[in-house]
């Protein structure tokens, strides 16, 4: 089963506890993952994957394509929101990232300008950055969504 999911098509905020702990599709979709033991989390965005830096304002910017360990490093790099259409930007991807990799997912955060990048991740293609799911024996998911992963 490939569940889509969106914070948009709930009816009412009150239909999702603890809306206002997270308020993102990145976060909620990890939640998601943790809630029914997902092996793998896809988040799409219109970036290819994490970078060193911000991309688009600088050229030197490095293209990170595994993470195998998430890092207060790697966390630093998540900078703030970086699209006029997204709420949460790289800073909760990476919140997210810890969410699903803690809970025993792994995740791939990939372009969703081509419509083809799910069939080519399904056919073993490199897209995007994959985060290696590394289970937490103390994960408790309502740990993480009070405390551990705000932005």
């Amino acid at each position: 089963a490939v569940p889509v999911v969106n914070e948009n098509d709930t009816v009412s905020t009150s239909e999702i506890p603890y809306v206002d702990n997270f308020g993102d599709n990145d976060r909620l979709s990890a939640i998601v993952s943790a809630l029914i033991g997902a092996d793998l989390l896809i988040l799409m965005s219109d970036i290819d994957g994490l970078y060193s830096k911000d991309p688009h304002k600088n050229p030197d910017a490095r293209f990170i394509g595994l993470v195998e360990e998430i890092t207060p490093e790697l966390i630093g790099m998540g900078g703030g929101s970086g699209s006029d259409v997204g709420t949460g930007g790289m800073a909760a991807k990476l919140a997210a990232a810890r969410i699903a990799t803690d809970s025993g997912s792994d995740m791939i955060i990939c372009n969703a300008d081509d419509v083809n990048v799910i069939h080519e991740l399904v056919n073993g293609e490199e897209k995007g950055t994959l985060f290696l799911a590394h289970p937490n024996r103390d994960f408790d998911l309502m740990d993480y969504i009070n405390t551990k992963y705000e932005i």
